[in-house]
């Protein structure tokens, strides 16, 4: 037999799945299918676990997420309240009642939201209650439908961070078998997200309401939350394109349910379109994240994670006070919140890519206000701070419809805001180029090369100064990235993607308006599409 089949044999011996034990037996003969899910296991890191459902160490099934809770319960404090919340994907609840056993059978106190709820709400509640020592969120965020993921918070409502990713992956490579593990039962149940829906709605962030939207929740669970949340705060209620209305973990309506992704937002454009509606807005099915969508000339306009944090950010800082307010991005994202932040006379920073390292940025003194990332995801505050330590798709669509409505008011649309906005900061533009790899590798081969030799020029463009950012700062941990300013003030980011077999590159042209929009415009694409050029040939 061979060292597989025997690692095949034992997981069969404690799987307490029928369709995960089945799927084995049904292999047991074949060694390229057994490598594939026992040759490597899922790594638990900071974003804790993710990957694609089925059986054995490298798939996500109840053995590998009772392993998770098994682990995760040796590095909390006996007798800790945890809350479990859970998204509507395929074995989603099953995985949050499983990791509630191991947690009650260790002696902890884990609490199972009845119902699925979007990420924020989950990520909320654990940060409002003293005795809550740890969340777990069961979601694969944006992922496809064959993915399920198992998310960690610690008691600050945060994602947990180095060392404490280790310690709980350390702790998990020590449990044994899972049947031998002791299970309790019988933990309290949640229903309903009031706490959460008294926090977002009252935001003060203006105070029209006169704005017409069209919403997807893109087959998750975002709908019934962001819809009372917007009835709390006195919005008319956004239509909901009703092919994608309803929870479906098979997501039949996209081939990615991500609305950054091609083609992901053409039913509710259609449907924004034949209203005459104002404004599309779009969660993922866990409503972390969230798309905005405008009409403009040439048919409706999507704007880019970096223009709808630009326009929050000034949004926010208009509506709060005080000289300890703070306001944070990523490496990868726009420069343009540095000048935002100075311009309003507040503190900005930059963090690592991942809201986890954005909420651990500035000083104990520090106010954080908002934080975002260029995918998407933002996390919203008034003067009492942001509400949720993580990223927020439905506090984010409360701000953006507050100020398109303000906005509206006025006679003005987004899109105006934004031509404003690059007025009076200099036009940043931004973009991404990912360069796809079967073999890893190239990747690792890539960076190497960059690291040994960086380009002294790109587009035609001196290269300024050069930061390999696996050097810790005192602004920074360390991490697998290259950055290069140009004399023409454009910037360069290189990353390895931190899911997927790509290398991520992320442009930024910074450009005088000069009076002309237009023309500021089209020479920031020329810049941008010489950016993309010259990489492509760098790095294959």
């Amino acid at each position: 037999m061979s060292d597989l089949r025997a690692q095949a044999e034992e997981w069969l011996a404690q799987d307490p799945d029928a369709a995960t034990r089945d799927e084995l037996r049904a292999i047991l003969s074949d060694d390229e299918a057994l490598a594939a899910r026992f040759g490597s296991r899922l790594e638990f890191g900071t974003a804790g676990l993710r990957g694609e459902l089925g059986a054995g160490p490298n798939r996500m099934n109840r053995v590998t997420v009772m392993r998770a809770a098994a682990g995760l319960a040796a590095c909390l404090p006996p007798g800790g309240r945890v809350i479990i919340g859970f998204d509507a994907r395929h074995g989603s609840r099953q995985f949050a009642d499983d990791t509630a056993a191991v947690l009650s059978g260790a002696g902890l106190r884990p609490e199972v939201f009845a119902d699925p709820v979007p990420t924020p709400v989950l990520a909320h509640f654990t940060r409002t209650f003293d005795d809550v020592v740890a969340g777990v969120m069961v979601t694969a965020s944006h992922n496809p439908p064959r993915d399920n993921g198992y998310k960690v918070y610690w008691s600050d409502g945060a994602q947990i961070v180095p060392p404490t990713d280790t310690e709980i992956s350390a702790a998990i490579d020590a449990v044994g078998r899972v049947d031998e593990l002791p299970l309790g039962s019988g933990w309290p149940v949640h229903t309903g997200t009031d706490l959460y829906l008294d926090a977002v709605s009252s935001l003060r962030l203006g105070g029209d309401r006169d704005i017409s939207i069209v919403y997807t929740p893109m087959h998750g669970v975002g709908r019934d939350t962001l819809l009372a949340a917007f009835d709390r705060a006195g919005f008319p209620a956004p239509v909901v394109v009703p092919e994608q209305a309803d929870p479906d973990p098979d997501f039949p309506t996209v081939a990615f349910p991500n609305p950054e992704e091609p083609g992901a937002l053409d039913l509710a454009l259609a449907l924004a379109e034949a209203r005459g509606a104002d404004l599309v807005i779009a969660n993922d099915p866990d409503a972390d994240r969230c798309a905005v969508a405008v009409p403009a000339p040439s048919g409706w306009r999507t704007l880019t994670g970096d223009e709808v944090g630009g326009l929050l950010a000034e949004h926010v800082l208009r509506h709060t006070t005080g000289d300890d307010r703070l306001v944070v991005t990523t490496i990868v994202s726009s420069s343009l919140l540095r000048a935002i932040a100075a311009a309003h006379r507040v503190r900005s920073a930059e963090s690592l890519t991942g809201f986890k390292w954005i909420m651990k940025a500035g000083t104990p003194s520090d106010r954080l206000v908002f934080g975002y990332e260029e995918a998407l995801g933002y996390s919203v505050g008034d003067d009492r701070g942001v509400l949720v330590n993580d990223k927020d798709g439905i506090g984010a669509a409360l701000a953006i419809a507050a100020l398109a409505a303000d906005a509206k008011r006025d006679g003005r649309t987004l899109l105006d805001l934004l031509d404003a906005q690059a007025r009076k900061y200099g036009l940043h533009a931004t973009s991404q180029l990912s360069i796809r790899v079967d073999d890893l590798s190239l990747i690792t081969a890539a960076m190497t090369r960059l690291r040994a030799a960086p380009p002294q020029e790109l587009a035609g463009h001196p290269v300024e100064s050069f930061e390999d950012l696996a050097h810790p700062t005192d602004a920074l941990p360390p991490t697998n990235g290259l950055r290069f300013r140009l004399a023409n003030g454009s910037r360069v980011v290189i990353r390895p993607s931190g899911t997927e077999p790509k290398l991520k590159c992320y442009l930024e042209a910074v450009l005088p308006v000069n009076g002309d929009i237009t023309k500021a415009r089209a020479r920031a694409r020329t810049e941008l599409e010489a950016l993309h050029q010259a990489l492509s040939t760098t790095l294959t």
